[in-house]
């Protein structure tokens, strides 16, 4: 009698499927055009941005701008 092999990437046990989690393809649209300005910015802000962006990996602009689109959605777009 022949040993099968058993393939390491197939599933063992009981299978749970999972709902698609991925946006719909009209949801990967590119960002808003941006617009670029000059602001000048507390130091202490700025050690703060960059020391969260470092430990998340991530640039401390981007944080910046998230917390102002964020701010700018709920506050000010009504």
């Amino acid at each position: 009698m022949k040993n099968k092999k058993k393939d390491k990437n197939m599933p063992t046990g009981k299978v749970t499927e999972i709902p698609d989690f991925l946006p719909p393809p009209e949801e990967l649209i590119l960002p808003e055009k941006r617009i670029k300005v000059t602001i000048l910015l507390n130091e202490k802000s700025i050690t703060a941005f960059k020391g969260l962006a470092k430990k998340h990996h991530t640039k401390y602009q981007k944080l910046i701008r998230n917390l102002i689109d964020k701010y700018a959605k709920e506050y000010l777009a009504h």
